[in-house]
């Protein structure tokens, strides 16, 4: 079909004023000029995004080249989107046939509710195609809708009607032409934005139905869960062709999604209409419903999660799909920026997951925080607390503790999906660029796919379940309880923080659901079953770094950085954030380095903490140590070198604790754990210690971690034989010369004096190590 052929099907005028609206009329031809006023331009008003995008798709038709959606924005107060951009269909690099065109419009939406151009790049940096092959029936958006009871291939048309007041001035609002009718005479609504459904279900029959009308197939795609209670909010369902895992798909982008609201409605909140591949004749709509929404019920136990593959309207089952919930726009900007660190940071360290050749979740770690792995990453936070509201980037971070008990990065990872998988990956990419250093502990989130995940890559680790989590899934499940029942409140903290053994905190637990009467409270039965990884008791005797069992350690990036900061912001908000937090321990460094505490006894072990330790963790321990004078020992049992004592604070019976010491190697333990947990001796050792005259604290209870020299070496814990790995010790020695190769080199080219200095003494250096093989 030629172009004059198509421009006598469907013409295409815009009026006069194109703030107004898109006129799109039948049968009215289109001269050069009315074509002009096709082109976008910054200021073009629209009513909707979606009406941009149909605009846009007929421009690109006109001008020989297709588009897509791109990245949306959100509202930082509100969540709701504020911003679109609409791309040529070769931006980025993902696939083998896009060139890294920049051609876009965005469009803002303005406190009226219009949707308004703000930014149009014009060029491409490709041919584009011929206009006389497109024609109006081939344009992106294009799709089957009805004119007088017939199916027509091509954008919506309109007839003119009887009484030519149904539209005056030929605009046409998009969403008035919604609804047609099928032979059959039942109702077909195409999908629009904002569209309501009493049930996942209706909006699935709805989308079949419209599939059926347009000449092609669906199937049910990716659903989401809510954080809290595990309830399904949001449901996908796509073209039959998306993905590449059959060989009868292509990749097709177009799906609806649908979202449940706090009325109980679900309502359209994404629609791409386009497809990749050439449509089916219309057919009546599949009156099969697929298993997987049979008594669809919103609930834990409902939805597709637990099922390997879903069922397609031919009765086929293939395996689902992944959905990315990063913007395609970020992977492009982001390799770049990782790029140009590298040549920077000879220890940059950046991944990319791969799926059909997709880019999916994205890792890196710069030289800095994989030195700091090898110092502080026995104990790390895996921070998904992006997955607490609605995000615009899944962005997640690995955490540890440093030597002054403050945050400190050790790597950064955006997660494309919610699922095993895209878990597993982060975190066996994470392990292999830290040189396989094995942490003892990991404080993660309590969901099932990071439980599994962590299980893969980690296996035997301590995994110990957010706090922030914990405290959310007790507000939902008994907050009505502990804010109307003080007895219960006490009843339970008192069972979940004070039980000192695991037969007391059985007792106290079982003692609270008689009483209560919650034996049946299932949320509380599972919590029961997974204590080991949230109680306190069960918490202490692994190396946690100190981080409060009932908290968590101070955000790294403060509001500098969070789920919610844009493309444009977030590299600059980033090393903005990391370059202060780093500051901060450059500050610290300098303090412990030429301040010094005050003592407050004459103790030895006083002084000799002090000389050791940085300011920040001998504040801990000083309070402990002055604490233990407000404490009684006695020695209670006696057998060989093996002594025990029971120690307990003055005038309060109920806090009391056991220390077992052996008197050949001063091997000592507390029950209370502290040392255990947090790395530093407790008042009760302290108390013990001073009761037997040990004056000095053996060198194995001194970790190196907590030291002023901790990011110079670590003679310290080689020389305890704390029981790290060859492994361990192979990546702590690289990183260490790394780390202080790095700062050699800077000073040492500052000058050409500096220069020959440095060289010479790095030969002299290395002629010596020469010497001792």
């Amino acid at each position: 079909m030629n172009r004059e052929e198509c421009e006598n099907n469907v013409n295409v005028n815009v009026t006069e004023n194109p703030m107004r609206g898109i006129g799109i009329t039948n049968n009215l031809h289109v001269e050069n000029e009315g074509l002009s006023k096709l082109e976008p331009y910054v200021g073009l008003e629209f009513n909707s995004a979606d009406d941009a995008r149909e605009f846009y798709s007929l421009y690109a038709a006109h001008t020989g080249f297709k588009i897509r959606i791109g990245q949306l924005y959100r509202s930082r107060s509100n969540g709701s989107v504020s911003s679109r951009r609409f791309v040529c269909s070769k931006e980025g690099f993902q696939l083998h046939s896009r060139t890294g065109c920049l051609a876009f419009i965005r469009v803002q939406r303005v406190e009226s509710g219009k949707w308004v151009i703000d930014n149009f790049k014009k060029d491409h940096n490709h041919e584009l195609e011929p206009t006389e092959e497109m024609c109006l029936s081939r344009i992106q958006p294009a799709a089957k809708s009805l004119v007088n009871g017939t199916y027509r291939q091509g954008i919506r048309l309109l007839e003119e009607e009887e009484d030519e007041n149904h539209f005056p001035s030929g605009i046409i609002n998009f969403k008035r032409l919604k609804t047609g009718e099928r032979e059959g005479g039942e109702a077909m609504v195409e999908p629009y934005l904002g569209q309501e459904f009493s049930s996942a279900n209706e909006a699935y029959k709805n989308y079949n139905a419209y599939a059926a009308s347009t000449g092609f197939k669906i199937r049910i795609g990716q659903l989401f869960r809510s954080r809290d209670d595990g309830l399904i909010t949001c449901r996908r369902f796509v073209c039959s062709k998306e993905g590449h895992q059959h060989s009868s798909r292509v990749g097709c982008g177009a799906f609806i999604r649908v979202k449940r609201q706090d009325s109980g409605m679900w309502v359209v909140d994404r629609f791409i209409k386009e497809h990749n591949h050439d449509l089916d004749p219309p057919r009546e709509a599949d009156k099969k419903i697929p298993t997987a929404l049979i008594g669809f019920r919103d609930d834990t136990s409902g939805g597709l999660e637990n099922l390997g593959s879903v069922e397609t309207n031919d009765g086929s089952h293939m395996k689902r799909s992944q959905e990315s919930n990063i913007g395609s726009d970020w992977y492009d900007v982001l390799l770049e920026y990782f790029q140009s660190r590298q040549v920077e940071d000879t220890g940059f360290f950046y991944a990319v997951e791969l799926d059909d050749g997709r880019c999916r979740s994205v890792f890196w770690a710069d030289g800095r925080s994989r030195f700091s792995c090898s110092q502080f990453g026995d104990a790390i936070v895996f921070d998904t607390s992006y997955r607490k509201s609605n995000y615009l980037v899944p962005f997640a971070m690995f955490i540890g503790v440093n030597h002054h008990r403050q945050p400190v990065l050790l790597g950064c990872a955006l997660i494309a999906g919610e699922c095993k998988e895209s878990f597993t990956w982060v975190l066996r990419t994470w392990f292999r660029a830290m040189s396989g250093r094995h942490p003892q502990s990991i404080i993660a989130d309590q969901d099932k796919a990071i439980r599994q995940a962590i299980a893969q890559v980690f296996p035997g680790i301590h995994h110990r379940f957010s706090a922030w989590q914990i405290k959310a899934k007790e507000r939902e499940n008994l907050g009505r309880l502990l804010s109307i029942d003080s007895g219960f409140k006490y009843d339970y903290d008192k069972c979940i923080y004070q039980s000192q053994t695991a037969a007391e905190f059985d007792a106290a637990w079982n003692a609270l659901l008689n009483k209560y009467r919650m034996k049946g409270n299932a949320w509380l039965k599972e919590m029961y079953e997974k204590r080991e990884s949230w109680v306190p008791l069960y918490l202490r005797g692994t190396f946690f770094a100190g981080i409060p069992v009932n908290g968590g350690i101070k955000s790294f990036f403060g509001t500098l950085l969070n789920a919610q900061t844009p493309l444009r912001e977030f590299i600059l908000q980033y090393e903005r954030g990391l370059e202060r937090r780093r500051e901060e321990e450059r500050q610290d460094d300098f303090d412990s380095s030429n301040l010094q505490a005050y003592l407050h006894t004459k103790e030895m072990v006083e002084e000799q903490c002090r000389r050791l330790y940085t300011l920040t963790v001998f504040k801990v321990f000083q309070k402990e140590l002055l604490d233990s004078y407000g404490h009684l020992g006695m020695k209670i049992s006696e057998e060989g070198i093996i002594s025990r004592y029971l120690v307990r604070k003055c005038a309060n019976d109920n806090e009391k604790h056991i220390v077992t010491l052996n008197g050949s190697n001063l091997n000592v333990f507390c029950s209370c754990q502290m040392f255990e947990f947090e790395g530093v001796l407790c008042r009760h050792i302290l108390k013990v210690f001073q009761m037997v005259n040990i004056r000095d604290i053996p060198s194995c209870y001194i970790l190196h971690r907590w030291t002023k020299n901790a990011k110079y070496g670590f003679v310290g814990d080689v020389e305890s034989d704390s029981g790290g790995s060859s492994q361990d010790l192979k990546a702590m020695m690289v990183w260490g010369l790394r780390e202080e190769a790095c700062n050699y080199i800077g000073a040492g080219a500052a000058s050409l004096e500096r220069y020959k200095l440095a060289l010479e003494i790095m030969l002299e250096g290395r002629r010596k190590i020469s010497q001792q093989n």
